[in-house]
């Protein structure tokens, strides 16, 4: 699972990748305790709904209403509808199924093997480097999340609902290794559609299996902020995360949503503070840290490459000069550009322009733990 050189250090280093995945934890995470009020008036159902479709019409809102982008090209585009299929309609309906017959806990549980599934899925199929470092942070953080959603013992005597919780956690690892393949496209059109997606699929189980019923104005206004908040922007942010980090680095940070609700559940909710919640802090506390001090860094080659992304030209991979005599641009934009071949070395996630194979070495930190 491991290769490359992966040297750590004691200080850490937060490059806005990572600091958009940390955000899109925070929104999403502060998202369950306003969901879980929102509860008191609204059916499970019927909430998903309003909160992906409050995301939704929230991002197209602004999208048509922001400077003109370039829209998904044609051939990012089969990559996203299959990741709207699998993480926008398959999910939820897998997930909405296994709640019905799943108790409290084992659906909690169950639930945090999507990060598990995320990850997995990125080194087994698309071969993102993931070193010891890493793997122990990913674990740290599942064991958190597992001592955080723990409730008693969980029951597994029917097993079909458990296993659509857990299918639908294997759509959602599937939709974000699918979404990292577009994660240089439009992010807010990306997030948008996915929103939609999910949102009206969400709205017709609500209406035609649950027999839900819309709820009034303000309960529906209520609804679709914290879905535009904690489902939109912050899958916006999401998104930006796998652009820079990969699928198993953005759904590690990603996972620390749960101890974030939990946390800002003690004063909304007036919960109170329990020894499951301290451990998992001190669990996903220790995996955000061994992320956070990451350090990967070997030669690598960088193959010919055209495509059409944001971009500074402070980047060195991005030194390219524009044609008919256009003055470069100093701050980031975007348009289609050619990149050289290019071997050198320096610090890395395995990100649009760093996807490349590993040797089969260890690095000197592993062979110095091994």
């Amino acid at each position: 699972m491991s290769s490359g050189h992966d040297h750590s250090h004691p200080h850490i280093h937060l490059p806005p990748a990572v600091l958009a995945g940390l955000a899109a934890a925070v929104l999403f995470g502060a998202s369950t305790p306003f969901a879980k009020l929102l509860l008191n008036g609204i059916g499970p159902w019927m909430l998903a709904g309003l909160l992906y479709l409050g995301s939704g019409l929230g991002l197209t809102l602004v999208a048509f209403l922001r400077p003109k982008t370039e829209a998904i090209s044609r051939a990012d585009a089969p990559w996203l509808a299959a990741a709207v299929v699998f993480g926008g309609v398959l999910a939820p309906v897998l997930l909405m199924w296994g709640l019905t017959g799943a108790e409290g806990s084992t659906a909690s549980l169950l639930l945090t093997t999507e990060g598990v599934f995320t990850s997995l899925l990125a080194w087994a199929t698309f071969k993102e480097n993931i070193g010891q470092r890493i793997a122990y942070g990913m674990g740290a953080i599942t064991l958190g999340a597992l001592a955080l959603a723990w409730d008693g013992t969980p029951s597994l005597t029917n097993l079909g609902p458990p296993a659509a919780i857990l299918g639908a956690c294997l759509c959602w690892g599937i939709d974000n290794n699918l979404t990292r393949k577009v994660s240089l496209s439009d992010p807010v059109r990306i997030a948008s559609l996915k929103g939609l997606a999910a949102g009206s699929c969400n709205l017709v189980l609500a209406l035609m299996v649950a027999q839900d019923h819309l709820p009034g104005l303000e309960p529906t206004l209520m609804a679709a902020a914290v879905g535009f908040l904690g489902y939109g922007v912050s899958l916006v942010l999401y998104v930006l995360a796998l652009r820079g980090l990969g699928s198993a680095r953005a759904g590690a940070y990603f996972s620390m949503a749960p101890l974030i609700g939990a946390l800002l559940a003690l004063p909304l909710l007036g919960e109170s503070p329990s020894p499951r919640l301290a451990a998992a802090a001190i669990a996903m506390g220790l995996g955000l840290w061994l992320h956070l001090t990451e350090r990967h860094e070997h030669r690598h080659d960088h193959p010919v490459m055209d495509h059409s992304h944001p971009h500074d030209h402070s980047d060195p991979h991005h030194s390219h000069v524009h044609d008919h005599g256009e003055e470069t641009p100093t701050g980031p934009h975007s348009h289609p550009h050619h990149h050289s071949g290019l071997e050198h070395v320096h610090a890395h996630f395995p990100d649009a322009h760093h996807r490349h194979e590993h040797p089969g070495l260890k690095s000197q930190d592993e062979r110095s733990e091994g």
